[in-house]
């Protein structure tokens, strides 16, 4: 199967080019992994970051950098939505490790796993850089602060309404 940047990621990639010189593309790596992500369900493929390697003109090698060391990239299938739970130690402090456990009971997974009807992922992150609202989680672009078990069932109830 040939894979292909659609026509709109290329669009939105150009745009985004337009910020850096011409000999400075790799700049837009990231924006470029994001597009291409959110187009694939939220995960990354081999073969969608070598299409970005081409068409930045940059080492694949390069592109895989930046896929794995930043979180915000999945380089495996995720559920609807991926829940990012901060575990560092201002949300460790506030209860980030009840806020863990009632969300891996309720959802009945672990770390890394999605659920069976494909809605949830729960990701461990170490920094969402809410410490003032700890404990804290993200869900897709939106971020949770100051959570209870009572808050965590009123947001997954919400979600599980949107399916």
């Amino acid at each position: 199967m040939t894979v292909v940047l659609s026509h709109q990621a290329k669009l939105a990639i150009d745009a985004w080019l337009t910020k850096y010189p011409e000999d400075q593309r790799q700049s837009a790596v990231l924006f470029a992994l994001k597009v291409v992500q959110e187009e694939n369900g939220g995960w990354l493929t081999e073969d969608l970051m070598d299409m970005v390697a081409a068409y930045l003109k940059m080492p694949r090698i390069a592109v895989y950098e930046v896929a794995t060391f930043y979180n915000m990239f999945e380089l495996e299938p995720v559920g609807k939505h991926k829940i990012c739970i901060c575990t560092n130690i201002s949300c460790m402090l506030k209860g980030s490790d009840e806020i863990v456990a009632h969300f891996k009971t309720k959802l009945g997974i672990d770390f890394g796993q999605t659920t069976e009807d494909g809605h949830f992922t729960l990701k461990e992150v170490e920094c969402l850089a809410a410490c003032g609202g700890a404990p804290a989680v993200q869900i897709g672009r939106t971020y949770y602060e100051n959570l209870t078990p009572e808050k965590i069932d009123a947001i997954l109830a919400e979600l599980e309404g949107v399916k």
